[in-house]
């Protein structure tokens, strides 16, 4: 990994790379050649990346995106042969152990304390889609393309497609995205809400960039609870979530942003 901030802390990585830029990490998938296929060393690397990110003072928001003409091609192929070439009575366990990364990968995104924004800059698909749709946000090149592609190999969203694509398309238009497998285009996925904006390929990271720190402008703090708890608003009901955030506004009281900016508006009206 390469940056400007935090280097000594820094893990070593091999299919991931990283750099900051006023604030904004940009976590890259590294491994073009396969269009970014995602194998056991970039998962943990991966992790490894948002776990640094996560705790950097430095780092105020991260942006997700792909090296080379691809965003992510999904699970890497590799996988796949040595499930078919593994003893029977192992695939089983196996594959648990593997999901158990696959699902702390999406955790770790999801569970950011800083605003994060897929950078869709080529294919999105299977575990590549899934990954953009942990995410916050999603800006999607004019000619990204995405897909649920699970279907067409017996399998079925291993990576929290099931439950974050229904939450941006509504749950009848998530079921025929799935269990079709079918390629969106980006302006279908921005009219249907699978993104939420579309840059061409030249200025993608650029927008990108100017987006994550529109974003990134507020408390630290007040952003982190913020996110927190929108994240569970859907599955709350709303007196949970007035304790949710009574609890939070108790925390953000506390916090020196919040004197300072009570104090700078008092200093200018006195």
């Amino acid at each position: 990994m390469n940056t400007n901030a935090d280097a000594k802390i820094l893990p070593v990585a091999t299919f991931i790379t990283t750099d900051v830029k006023n604030g904004i990490a940009t976590i890259k998938l590294n491994r073009p050649d396969v269009r970014n296929a995602i194998n056991d060393e970039m998962r943990a690397e991966l992790i490894a990346a948002f776990e640094w990110a996560d705790k950097s003072r430095e780092v105020r928001g991260v942006i997700l995106t792909g090296e080379g003409k691809g965003f992510c091609s999904g699970g890497d192929i590799g996988g796949m042969r040595g499930r078919l070439e593994a003893p029977a009575g192992e695939v089983a366990f196996n594959g648990w152990l593997r999901q158990k990364q696959t699902h702390k990968g999406i955790s770790v995104i999801r569970n950011m304390t800083k605003p994060v924004i897929a950078a869709v800059n080529g294919a999105a698909f299977g575990l590549g889609l899934d990954m953009a749709l942990a995410c916050d946000f999603i800006i999607a090149s004019s000619g990204a393309k995405l897909s649920m592609s699970f279907i067409k190999r017996g399998l079925v969203s291993d990576g929290g497609g099931m439950y974050f694509l229904p939450r941006r398309v509504g749950l009848v238009k998530a079921k025929e995205l799935i269990l079709t497998g079918r390629v969106v285009e980006a302006e279908e996925a921005l009219q249907i809400g699978m993104v939420d904006r579309i840059s061409s390929t030249e200025e993608l990271l650029n927008d990108a960039q100017t987006w994550a720190e529109e974003l990134c402008q507020g408390a630290p703090a007040a952003i982190a609870l913020t996110k927190a708890i929108l994240d569970q608003s859907m599955e709350s009901t709303a007196d949970e979530i007035l304790t949710l955030g009574r609890e939070a506004q108790a925390i953000c009281y506390t916090t020196s942003e919040h004197r300072a900016s009570v104090e700078d508006f008092l200093n200018k009206t006195r």
